[in-house]
């Protein structure tokens, strides 16, 4: 069975801790509490009771800097190793902000979008629209304004249309954060929004300032679903998964935004080309674990 070692109530630090202990050659697994009184506690358990001693040294290292880059690190090396108990993916708003505190790159893409948009609301939207919205790609040429293609993931229209972005961003993103670091979700944002603008610009005409009156999250949004979707299957024991009723959901929602049957307007460019470029990140980190292990 195992020696108990420490208790967590987040799947994602218990998970960490473990792959780090296996780096450190003591074998360690996750496990879920199963008692009525202890819901949703995952335990890490070490193989062999006689590296209790050490073990416990790491795991209070782990506690005093949870955010040390070597605990990411051994994610990457040995995630495949930890097997985790599928849980429930809770999408309360106190978990989704318990998430995101513990997720810098999260929260500050959420508290920069909430920003640009109360600004938005104060009558600056023309000036911040100015700076931000994407342009062809033949102007961007010739001013070199490259950051556009990043700019319109920060611009909202409407209530409805940053909140329903931001929850799904600080929920998914936050998983990404906690598992993989800063830096992986980074390359998912990062990549995301400069594919879903550049598609969504392709497939858009300019206004007569040579711009594209287009914005959100979204593309984001169907990148980090589909990252976090295509490693739940691909690779189910880093503990990243959604229920199917939620992808099922988002995969709907894609679909009638190219029906043209709601009353938004939807970028349905933008929307494709994150989720693809969420799905094919997530196979390109399944596939270099491999050629790593």
């Amino acid at each position: 069975m195992g020696q108990p070692l420490i208790a967590f109530s987040q799947q994602s630090a218990a998970h960490l801790l473990a792959n780090y202990l296996s780096s450190q050659q003591i074998p360690a697994s996750v496990v879920q509490h199963s008692a009525a009184t202890d819901n949703n506690q995952f335990v890490v358990v070490i193989a062999n009771a006689e590296q209790t001693e050490r073990a416990q040294v790491i795991a209070e290292g782990f506690l005093k800097n949870p955010t040390d880059p070597k605990y990411q690190q051994a994610a990457w090396d040995n995630g495949k190793n930890v097997k985790l108990a599928r849980t429930s993916s809770g999408f309360s708003l106190a978990t989704i902000l318990n998430d995101a505190k513990y997720a810098p790159f999260t929260s500050t893409i959420f508290v920069l979008c909430a920003v640009v948009y109360i600004l938005s609301l104060l009558g600056l939207f023309a000036p911040i629209a100015e700076y931000l919205l994407m342009q062809p790609f033949s102007v961007l040429a010739e001013n070199q304004q490259w950051w556009r293609l990043l700019g319109p993931a920060f611009i909202h229209f409407s209530i409805l249309h940053i909140v329903f972005n931001l929850l799904w961003w600080a929920m998914l993103g936050a998983k990404i954060e906690r598992t993989f670091g800063l830096s992986m979700l980074l390359i998912v944002f990062v990549v995301s929004a400069v594919v879903s603008n550049g598609a969504q610009a392709l497939f858009s005409d300019p206004m007569s300032n040579n711009m594209f009156l287009f914005g959100g999250l979204s593309g984001v949004v169907y990148a980090v679903l589909g990252f976090v979707w295509w490693l739940g299957w691909l690779r189910p024991s880093w503990g990243l998964s959604l229920p199917n009723s939620i992808v099922g959901f988002m995969l709907v929602w894609l679909v009638l935004g190219y029906a043209d049957i709601l009353w938004v307007n939807m970028a349905n460019a933008a929307h494709t080309a994150g989720l693809i470029s969420g799905c094919l990140l997530a196979a390109l980190l399944s596939l270099g674990s491999k050629k790593a292990s």
